[in-house]
């Protein structure tokens, strides 16, 4: 399976995990479409590298907003052309921190909209185009330990990561006879932007209960988010994969 001609939509690909996604999957040939709030340096970057080339697009768009993404998908497919889609790859999140006790249901439902509820709708979106094409696809899932795991102040954001690695067994079952799986991929801590909230107590916490005696990185994670889509992938499929040094085990 020659990659070139396969086009990949990652979510929340200006920074952090979703560009080292993006990047990772450049490098291994595929053509990449992402989208975020806002764009961003690397985005303006990766435009002037790959945009030519009609190999990278970045589009505007408030996930959580239905039109918003229905739109989103509507210009990749066009921008795809006679390649169609291949794949999914929701990575976009947002995280809110306090006690649920105390928590402000605006924030509850902001947090499941973005993480949880978008993501299922853009499967939705992407798996009527794959079923549509007859062709073998996939959707790749980013959770989070704190989804199995729990972490003190995250229920909301531990709710909606939950929800993607049950989203991904259900959709494996629907779509697999079709040549589409469906995975998760769940990171431990890593050292990206959500994590900067940690104070120096809570970052020798983390890092003295995990094996390893480090957080993650991204690097740590978009080699395997690659592998998913690749062809040595295809028997893989309803799996949550843990990428969290151990800190679980």
């Amino acid at each position: 399976m020659t990659t070139d001609r396969l086009v990949v939509i990652v979510t929340g690909g200006s920074r952090g995990l979703g560009l080292a996604i993006v990047e990772s999957l450049l490098i291994a040939g595929y053509r990449v479409a992402t989208c975020s709030r806002k764009t961003s340096s690397e985005i303006d970057r990766l435009n002037a590298e790959h945009g030519g080339a009609k190999r990278f697009m970045w589009r505007q768009c408030n996930l959580g907003d239905e039109s918003e993404e229905e739109n989103f998908i509507n210009s990749v497919s066009a921008w795809a052309a006679a390649d169609g889609l291949y794949a999914l790859v929701n990575n976009a999140a947002i995280t809110g921190e306090g006690v649920l006790a105390t928590f402000p249901t605006v924030e509850i439902e902001r947090i499941l909209q973005v993480n949880l509820v978008s993501a299922i709708r853009l499967a939705r979106l992407v798996l009527r185009v794959l079923l549509g094409q007859g062709r073998p696809g996939r959707i790749v899932n980013i959770s989070s330990i704190v989804g199995s795991r729990g972490y003190t102040g995250l229920a909301a954001y531990g709710a909606s990561k939950a929800g993607l690695d049950g989203l991904s067994r259900a959709l494996a079952r629907e779509v697999g006879r079709r040549g589409i799986t469906v995975n998760s991929v769940a990171p431990g801590y890593l050292e990206t932007e959500l994590s900067a909230t940690l104070n120096d107590q809570q970052r020798r916490q983390i890092v003295n209960r995990t094996p390893l005696g480090r957080l993650g990185t991204v690097g740590d994670i978009a080699p395997l988010v690659t592998f998913l889509l690749s062809e040595p992938a295809s028997f893989i499929t309803g799996q949550t994969l843990v990428v969290d040094g151990g800190i679980s085990c």
